[in-house]
C-alpha cells in the first residue's frame, strides 16, 4: 500500500489554505487559498434592506419590526464553510486525499464541523482549535508535531 496524502485545512472565516504531505513527518506543500471576500466586508455592507423601524407605544424606544435569526456575517461564514467542505469531500471521493487534518480560529471550527457533516460522512483525524491563519508552514508544522 502506498503512502497516504494527508491535507491540512488552516482556515477562519475569510481564509482557507490547504497544504498537502505524503508523510506525517514531511514538509507542508501549499496546494490552494480559498477566499471570502464576503466575510471581509462590514456587516452594513452585506445587508441590502432592513426591516422596518417602530416606536414603542409608551416612551420613545425604536426597535426592528422582523426577527433577525442570524446576521449576515453568520451566513457568509456558513456557505464558506460549505465551500470548504464540499472541495475536501470531493478531494476524498476522488482519491486526491486520504485524510486531512482541520486547524482553525474557535469561533469558526464548529461552524466548519457542522458544514462537514453535512456535506459528507468525512471526518478531520485531527482536529485544532487555533488561530494560524497567516502564519508560514513552519509553525503549522510545529503546531502539527505539537499534537
Amino acid at each position: 500500500m502506498g503512502k497516504k496524502t494527508t491535507w491540512v485545512v488552516v482556515a477562519d472565516e475569510t481564509t482557507a489554505t490547504i497544504y498537502s504531505r505524503k508523510a506525517k513527518k514531511s514538509p507542508l506543500e501549499e496546494l490552494f487559498t480559498l477566499e471570502n471576500v464576503t466575510g471581509r466586508k462590514k456587516p452594513g455592507d452585506l445587508v441590502s434592506d432592513r426591516g422596518g423601524r417602530s416606536f414603542d407605544r409608551f416612551g420613545d424606544a425604536r426597535h426592528t419590526m422582523t426577527k433577525e435569526e442570524s446576521g449576515p456575517k453568520k451566513r457568509a461564514a456558513a456557505e464558506f464553510a460549505k465551500k470548504i467542505a464540499l472541495r475536501i469531500n470531493k478531494a476524498v471521493h476522488d482519491g486526491t486525499c486520504d485524510e486531512f487534518a482541520v486547524i482553525s480560529a474557535p469561533r469558526f471550527l464548529g461552524v466548519l464541523r457542522r458544514a462537514m457533516s453535512k456535506t459528507g460522512k468525512n471526518v478531520p483525524g485531527l482536529s485544532i482549535d487555533k488561530e494560524m491563519v497567516g502564519q508560514d508552514a513552519a509553525a503549522i508544522e510545529k503546531l502539527l508535531a505539537d499534537y
